[in-house]
């Protein structure tokens, strides 16, 4: 990058908000994907026109911008993988409003989920998009990778809770999407296309994010079954019954053995899966429904399930689901995860392939996540230093993506595509369906300044993509 755009883009955001110094380089150069792309400077905007005025500059000197909120991503989607300029969102942190009576709020992208949950609370309301991550995830990243959560099974994902956007433009133009108005079907849906396009399309500023009521009543359930297959199934048989859970997470044998130390619970000897479950609303329909799921995970062959009637008891089973992800390290240093997604009836056809893959490529192999939905992460744990098992998991995970697509899936879920999957896009979508895609960044980004090479047109070699731990 040359001095006079350095200059420059000082000039736009302030010396103290940018930086070029190889220290602070570092600290942006990786995200949870942890692979590393050295950026040409960093700047911290803190206003809509600031951020107008780099992408302009950018277009104007050909520079790449990368929008970059915590950095929690696990696709490699905040990476600066051709240098140039990383756009972070750090001094765009305000909750602006939370408007009980609407049900809504305006905040700017910064702002973590978490601190909006607590802003929320004090109305008694929430945000149902609760990523993994949310303690320390922005709600701009939440919109841009589409985020989802425990929660997703009843209430849907970040795109089902924003009502409008403030958006940069990758030109530069700041452009207002959406309505606070609940039906609007004013022109093309420019709300829905900027949430979950991961930074290529623009820069979100501003969102306006509806809110829910907490629910009077919340009952926690944990069933254990002596089978992967009946676990699978009693899924199925839940969701294709009149209750619909709040939460539906699935853990295996692998991951159960992982999180024992978290759980007070007692687990029976010979459990090979564990269903944590929950129910919200008033407390005659969680009693109810509480009771339906349990006879229908009884009738799937559940050893057991108990109830947590406590609040610590919640807590306890809580910790330990979103403590799997780092617990499975240690069984080996090394993880590759992805985020599948099946039609939630062909969880059982699923996990039953995925056990295949296991044996035929002799892997280890943990599988757990929102079942409720048909999101599970799949993670192939492995030793860095033997290449024979790195290279039976790169064959492994492409006959993965394969199965999830037979079963009519999705690549990913809720993590993104990112660079981490770009090259395995084509396995889901038609060539014509990738060249709208290009087609639409080329519209809007002619000269592609926002965000290149993410979603496609990214081919890393299989060895440098897998060498790679990620965490959910």
């Amino acid at each position: 990058m040359e001095k006079s755009i350095r200059q420059k883009i000082r000039e736009i955001v302030g010396r103290e908000h940018c930086s070029d110094s190889r220290e602070d380089l570092i600290l942006y150069s990786y995200d949870a994907m942890n692979r590393r792309y050295l950026p040409d400077m960093v700047a911290h905007p803190q206003t809509a026109l600031e951020v107008s005025r780099l992408l302009k500059l950018a277009n104007e000197r050909s520079f790449p911008v990368v929008p970059r909120g915590a950095g929690t991503g696990l696709t490699g989607g905040s990476l600066a993988i051709d240098g140039g300029l990383v756009l972070t969102t750090r001094r765009m942190n305000r909750i602006l409003e939370i408007d009980p009576d609407s049900l809504t709020a305006w905040v700017e992208p910064g702002v973590l989920n978490g601190e909006l949950q607590k802003a929320a609370a004090k109305y008694s309301l929430f945000f149902p998009p609760d990523p993994a991550s949310m303690e320390f995830s922005t709600l701009g990243g939440n919109a841009a990778e589409n985020a989802g959560g425990t929660r997703a099974v009843k209430y849907g994902v970040t795109r089902d809770y924003v009502m409008a956007l403030e958006v940069v433009m990758p030109t530069g133009e700041i452009v207002h999407t959406g309505s606070a108005s609940i039906k609007s079907v004013t022109g093309y849906d420019l709300t829905r296309l900027i949430v979950g396009s991961e930074g290529t399309l623009g820069v979100i500023t501003r969102l306006l994010l509806k809110l829910v009521p907490v629910p009077e009543s919340v009952g926690t359930m944990l069933a254990s079954f002596s089978e992967i297959q009946s676990a699978a199934r009693a899924v199925a048989r839940i969701m294709s019954g009149r209750v619909t859970p709040s939460t539906l997470e699935f853990m295996d044998r692998n991951a159960v053995e992982c999180v024992k130390a978290y759980l007070e619970e007692d687990i029976p000897a010979g459990a090979a899966a564990l269903l944590l479950m929950e129910v919200d609303g008033s407390p005659s329909v969680v009693e109810e429904d509480a009771g339906t799921i349990e006879e229908a995970c009884y009738k799937e062959g559940a050893l057991q399930v108990k109830s947590a009637r406590e609040a610590d008891e919640r807590a306890s089973l809580w910790t330990a689901r979103r403590s799997l992800s780092p617990a499975i390290m240690k069984i080996k240093p090394l993880k590759i995860n992805e985020d599948v997604s099946v039609p939630r009836m062909k969880i059982p056809d699923l996990i039953t392939g995925i056990e295949k893959l296991a044996t035929r490529h002799r892997l280890t192999i943990v599988n757990f996540g929102h079942a409720g939905d048909g999101n599970v992460h799949v993670n192939l744990l492995l030793d860095p230093d033997d290449k024979d098992e790195v290279s039976r998991a790169q064959e492994a995970v492409r006959e993965l993506f394969e199965l999830v697509v037979s079963l009519g899936g999705s690549l990913s879920g809720e993590h993104g595509i990112g660079i981490a999957k770009a090259p395995y896009l084509g396995i889901e979508l038609e060539n014509s369906a990738i060249e709208v895609m290009r087609k639409i960044k080329q519209a809007l980004d002619p000269n592609n300044i926002l965000n290149p090479h993410k979603t496609f047109d990214y081919a890393a070699s299989s060895l440098e993509r897998e060498l790679v731990h990620r965490h959910e």
